[in-house]
């Protein structure tokens, strides 16, 4: 990461394993594959391939090693200001535009993705996540599972050994969306890191990302996570409570921070804190002296392994506050409304993922139990709920869809982001509610996964702190 020459330190190392994975992607997306009819025997063969060729490792306590020299910073999508002055720009030649249909099926990498995410979380995800539940833990490796599908890797660039190719708000939704069918904790912690990844890609400065990006575009990501909820009631995360003040070329941080995930496993964090009456992110490892995790098991996201993160006099480097502290106040707000707002669209899928799931689960449930004689799906009551879940369903998929769409577009999306985290807490609630019921008394005991479900989507409404539409 020192060598100053940006071609030498990017160039990807083309070992057995990358060439092959490299032919089977290919082979996968060609009209061969498609002709004969055989994709989804190749996906399973790629899927196969990154679980048993990808290295696997345990929890490795890293060094990120900073970088004292560095060019520009890489930007994808609306974030790439030279690309947008390029368009605005007369005299020179308009740069191709993305077309934006109005589409609502994935693409077919898109499809591919959350095909291999479909497997994996019936085979992995539902196995563990009761004992998870009981824990309060994260399995061990299981992050790192998750990782090695691409979930980490499509938030990083391509220079940093990631696949990004460009911004892409709406397949990380459908990612969120499909593992949170199989567990919406577990979810949560295995989604964590990318939210860093995406993070440090869209703001940070290009010291930032040469010290810690090539981490995440690597075959072991860290565990990290963007921690911006704080324990009072009613926290606004654009006010922090958690303070940071200078003392020459340090940033000290006085504050905690509460609901991160896999906090205890975390080797890097986001903090959000207020800095002369503004807010701004700070990047802060782990090991950072004065930093304490204390595990803080709540009533929801047991498996996602929930702590705080408490900071009594942290001192950090000032180089670590996201973007850079030079830059306007206003500047570094108005990124972090942003990185809430996207936030909230990651929290939207989530809870339209666990919805899903609570649909999929008690409709051959009230169709096979039967009372007098019939099944109670033959009930009006019964059936207009499952009805109603399916309607609710249906309508948080789309405002998500349109929120992450505008994202992706460079357009304004904070309004529809907070709408959509306003009906997942609304709406995933009551279907999670409505799951219970319908099971009757089996919604109310642990056999059955709804009641976990249940707990789960009521963290909805608090994460990221207080919605203002």
């Amino acid at each position: 990461m020192t060598n100053s020459n940006s071609s030498s330190r990017n160039r990807r190392r083309q070992t057995p394993i990358g060439a092959a994975m490299r032919f089977l992607t290919t082979l996968s997306g060609s009209n061969f594959v498609t002709k004969r009819e055989l994709q989804p025997v190749v996906d399973r063969v790629v899927f196969q391939s990154t679980k048993s060729g990808v290295r696997t490792m345990g929890q490795v306590s890293r060094s990120f090693r900073k970088v004292s020299k560095a060019t520009k910073p890489i930007r994808l999508g609306s974030h790439d200001k030279a690309a947008a002055e390029a368009a605005a720009d007369t005299t020179s030649a308009a740069p191709e535009k993305r077309s934006y249909n109005f589409d609502l099926n994935p693409s077919e990498d898109q499809q591919m993705f959350i095909e291999t995410i479909a497997e994996f979380r019936g085979t992995r995800l539902r196995d563990v996540a009761a004992e998870a539940n009981n824990t309060a833990t994260v399995p061990e490796g299981l992050v790192q599972e998750v990782a090695e599908l691409g979930v980490v890797a499509i938030n990083v660039p391509e220079e940093f050994e990631g696949i990004a190719t460009g911004e892409d708000t709406v397949t990380n939704a459908l990612v969120a969306e499909a593992l949170a069918y199989g567990d919406l904790s577990l979810a949560v912690a295995a989604l964590a890191p990318a939210g860093v990844a995406n993070v440090l890609t869209a703001f940070g400065t290009a010291q930032q990302q040469e010290t810690y990006l090539p981490a995440f575009g690597s075959e072991n990501p860290p565990a990290a996570a963007v921690a911006l909820v704080e324990p009072q009631p009613l926290a606004d995360p654009m006010a922090p409570v958690t303070t940071a003040r200078r003392k020459g070329d340090q940033l000290v941080i006085e504050g905690a921070k509460a609901l991160v995930p896999n906090a205890i496993n975390a080797e890097l964090f986001i903090i959000s804190a207020d800095f002369e009456g503004m807010p701004l992110l700070v990047i802060v490892e782990a090991d950072a002296k004065g930093l304490t995790i204390e595990a803080d098991p709540s009533m929801g996201l047991r498996p996602a392994g929930i702590a705080r993160v408490i900071l009594d006099d942290v001192t950090v480097p000032v180089d670590n506050v996201l973007g850079g502290l030079s830059r306007p106040a206003e500047d570094r707000a108005q990124e972090l409304a942003e990185i809430i707002a996207r936030g909230r669209i990651g929290w939207a899928a989530l809870a339209a993922g666990t919805a899903h799931a609570v649909l999929d689960y008690v409709v051959p449930y009230v169709n096979e139990r039967e009372a007098f004689g019939e099944p109670i799906s033959h009930r009006q009551a019964v059936a207009f709920k499952v009805a109603d879940i399916a309607t609710e369903l249906d309508g948080l998929k789309l405002v998500v869809a349109r929120a992450a769409a505008r994202a992706d577009q460079g357009k304004s999306f904070f309004r529809e982001a907070a709408l959509a985290k306003a009906i997942a807490t609304d709406k995933g609630m009551q279907i999670g509610s409505d799951g219970v019921q319908l099971l009757g008394g089996h919604g109310y005991v642990k056999e059955h996964p709804v009641e976990r479900w249940y707990r789960d989507l009521r963290a909805i409404g608090i994460a990221e702190g207080v919605i203002i539409l």
